[in-house]
């Protein structure tokens, strides 16, 4: 009898684990083509994070994929959600679990993947390539022999890999070190080639002709590996969505708004040039001053520190516009120029970019307010640049890390540099992804000493 209840109990138990398992399995893998996508009103976008593919500035969604992917829901007449992995792996486990409907990210043809996944949209060839700097003294190396006798750093994975192979194809002599710090982020890397650190680095030529775009002094034209065929991708059995995604890219790869895309991640510049103050001898830094000494008042800002922020934003152009399509004096983004109460049309009116500017910097104040004046002053002006998620991430990292979540100096803003390497942006205190922190990283130190040299030679 005993015997009996056991079969009994371990046939329950079986059939419960299979039952559970199937309903899992069905949970996980609902079939969603098409037609099921424009019947739910949204398409779950899977990508990476990253410069070239999706990243959060100044509190909007940017990235070239990120943009075709939006590009692609709009045609679809359905909203986009966006999906982030950790990695490539984590893309097509996340895509074969049914939780989401299409990879938006250059994913690499592989005889692994060919029976399982339906490869569309853009076919795009994409390469290795050596990052040298582009100097008058110098020329540039054309040929791979030419790295016998060279040093190249490169970062642990398929870089190190290919320039060891590379090493190997030329009789060696190639001097490769292998900068496995996890500290320094492959784009910090192509920094150090540009400032005349380091020589040579390998990257991607996607990433590499996006960093071209903030150091024109970099030489990107050496291919270092042969070519690889990469595209989107969807699970094998969504051939409608597949088709569609063929169909679109067709007529959008013409369209204004790809070509718009293309030239905002990898052809406009992103660097900046600064020009002195307006005069010394009259005690003018620009020819807003008046305004820029009524509404710091609003905000308890010494003026001059409001003018060094609007300097490194726009140069005092009043009609400028950036890369990213932030307007106007205080540079604001669109989204957020509006939310101050920017009148449509007078986001380059200097007075409305002030006075809107002085709101939103009285806003990021308020989140930041456990930290003690004039340290927040630092804080306030990194979310000016970043937005605030990514300094509050930066202080989470901190905090992790034993380092002074409420300093900025050699605390925080260590962190914020280090949200371009993948180890800290995946991190689960992270909240917002990827971000080129570098950049925030010399905005803080640019404004804060020029403002220093402000008080110096302008008076209050």
């Amino acid at each position: 009898m005993k015997i009996r209840t056991l079969y009994i109990l371990l046939g329950v138990l079986l059939f419960s684990v299979v039952m559970g398992c199937n309903f899992h399995h069905n949970e996980v893998k609902p079939k969603r083509d098409l037609d099921q996508i424009i019947d739910s009103g949204v398409i779950r976008v899977i990508t990476l994070y990253g410069s070239t593919s999706y990243f959060q500035y100044r509190g909007q969604d940017m990235g070239f994929q990120y943009e075709l992917a939006s590009q692609f829901a709009e045609h679809l007449g359905v909203e986009l959600e966006i999906i982030t992995a950790n990695n490539i792996v984590e893309l097509t486990q996340l895509l074969f679990e049914g939780k989401g409907d299409l990879i938006a990210f250059p994913l690499p043809y592989t005889a692994e993947w060919k029976d399982s996944l339906e490869y569309c949209g853009e076919n795009a060839i994409t390469h290795q390539v050596l990052v040298q700097r582009n100097h008058w003294k110098t020329k540039p190396l054309k040929d791979v022999t030419e790295l016998i006798g060279k040093e190249v750093y490169v970062k642990p994975g398929r870089f190190l890999q290919r320039m060891n192979n590379l090493n190997q194809e030329v009789g060696g002599g190639i001097i490769i070190h292998n900068v496995a710090n996890d500290s320094l982020s492959l784009e910090d890397l192509i920094a150090q080639v540009a400032e005349g650190i380091i020589d040579y680095t390998v990257a991607n030529n996607d990433l590499a002709k996006l960093n071209q775009t903030y150091y024109p002094n970099l030489d990107v034209s050496m291919a270092v590996s042969h070519d690889q065929r990469s595209s989107w991708a969807v699970r094998k059995e969504c051939t409608q969505l597949a088709e569609a995604v063929n169909h679109w890219h067709e007529e959008n790869i013409t369209s204004p708004k790809y070509t718009a895309s293309m030239k905002r991640y990898f052809e406009l510049s992103k660097s900046k040039i600064y020009y002195p103050i307006m005069s010394i001898k009259e005690g003018k830094i620009s020819p807003y001053d008046n305004l820029f000494r009524q509404y710091a008042k609003e905000i308890n800002w010494d003026w001059r520190l409001l003018a060094s922020l609007a300097y490194n934003e726009s140069n005092f152009d009043t009609t400028a516009v950036s890369w990213a399509g932030a307007k106007g004096l205080m540079q604001l983004m669109p989204r957020t120029a509006k939310a101050m109460g920017v009148p449509e049309g007078k986001e380059q009116n200097p007075e409305e970019s002030i006075k809107a500017a002085v709101k939103y910097i009285s806003i990021t104040s308020s989140v930041f307010k456990s930290i003690p004046l004039p340290e927040r002053l630092k804080f306030i002006l990194a979310a000016y640049n970043s937005g605030t998620g990514h300094i509050t991430d930066a202080m989470a990292l901190a905090e992790k890390h034993g380092a002074e979540k409420y300093v900025w100096d050699k605390n925080v803003e260590k962190y914020i540099l280090l949200k371009s390497n993948e180890e800290y942006f995946t991190d689960p205190v992270c909240k917002h992804g990827y971000f080129r922190g570098l950049e925030t990283y010399n905005f803080v130190r640019d404004i804060m000493q020029r403002f220093e040299r402000y008080k110096e030679l302008i008076k209050e």
